[in-house]
């Protein structure tokens, strides 16, 4: 998948079917119409293309921003696996944002991708002040002679339309198997393993300690069952590895800054200190809780343990003997 940050890297020639969105989770609705603007692309013969933007139009307008569900590089992961051919990412800012409808779409679809059709959720909004809606771009597609294909709001079970606002509160709510439900495929949060204070390790729990400051939307505090995805080095491949994931402050060491660790499951031999990594949150097994006493910690997180490994499939495992893990 081409990638643009800018019209001025669009070649000249191009003709298009386009879409628009943040598309921040690339959730099922999103699914839906990135899907059908590349099933009508391949019709009409030309690329389809997603214009979407960075930074997120929140932090631009509101002081207190908005926590998004995954950084831009796996937004465009997410979006090349449905087979769009190429992705304008659009630098936004308060000039952008003043342009009127008739002028972005002229700028964008018209000059810059030579639209022949544009897919759009029933409830977009562009342009200043979010003026332009579905039939203002119905009205500038009879203007501009391009055709607008409108997707009506996909629906779950629940009757609520799948959105990005609701994986953020399922998340913030520790329901991960609602938000997986929501985006198609297990949630997913990035970072660089980095040193913590081996607590788990004496304990004989040791954790891959995640730094995911920045870069995705940390699930409520929690016990979780997941999986670390490593990248195999010059390889395509992963691995994936089964683990029970701590979300906290750990409170039964009277901690203050919130953590996400992850232990292997039955793995002592690991050392991935300074590797990026990602963390697949599969489903919670408990809210964080502080015991009485160590020993009744312990007991709960070999509970943990066994069904973290009930949840994955994987064979059941217990603690592991300090001595016995490799990383320094």
């Amino acid at each position: 998948m081409r990638v643009w940050h800018g019209l001025d890297e669009v070649p000249t020639d191009i003709e298009s079917v386009a879409t628009i969105g943040i598309f921040d989770g690339v959730h099922r609705g999103h699914q839906k119409i990135l899907t059908t603007a590349v099933r009508d692309a391949q019709r009409l013969g030309v690329l389809s293309v997603a214009v979407t933007f960075d930074p997120h139009p929140a932090v631009v307008h509101r002081p207190e921003g908005i926590e998004l569900i995954m950084p831009l590089s796996d937004r465009l992961g997410q979006i090349a696996a449905l087979g769009v051919d190429a992705v304008l990412v659009v630098n936004y800012d308060l000039k952008l944002a003043s342009l009127t409808p008739y002028d972005f779409v002229q700028k964008f679809f018209v000059d810059g991708l030579g639209v022949a059709e544009v897919v759009v959720g029933e409830d977009m909004r562009f342009g200043r002040n979010n003026a332009g809606t579905v039939e203002t771009l119905h009205e500038l597609g009879d203007r501009f002679g391009f055709d607008v294909t409108e997707i009506v709001d996909v629906e779950s079970f629940e009757g609520r339309r799948w959105s990005s606002t609701w994986v953020r509160q399922a998340l913030a709510a520790g329901d991960v198997t609602l938000a997986n439900r929501i985006l198609g495929r297990n949630y997913r949060l990035r970072g660089r393993v980095e040193h913590g204070f081996k607590r788990g390790r004496q304990l004989g729990f040791p954790t891959a300690n995640l730094n995911s400051r920045g870069v995705g939307f940390v699930p409520a505090d929690g016990v979780y069952a997941g999986l670390i995805v490593r990248q195999i080095p010059e390889a395509p491949a992963c691995e994936m590895l089964p683990a029970a994931i701590s979300v906290g402050t750990n409170p039964q060491f009277d901690g203050e800054v919130r953590t996400v660790e992850a232990h292997v499951l039955g793995r002592s031999d690991l050392n991935l200190y300074g590797e990026d990594i990602a963390v697949d949150f599969v489903a919670r097994i408990r809210p964080m809780q502080q015991f009485d006493s160590v020993e009744e910690l312990l007991e709960r997180m070999d509970e943990d343990l066994l069904e973290a490994a009930r949840v994955l499939g994987a064979p059941p495992t217990g603690r592991i003997a300090p001595e016995a893990v490799t990383a320094k």
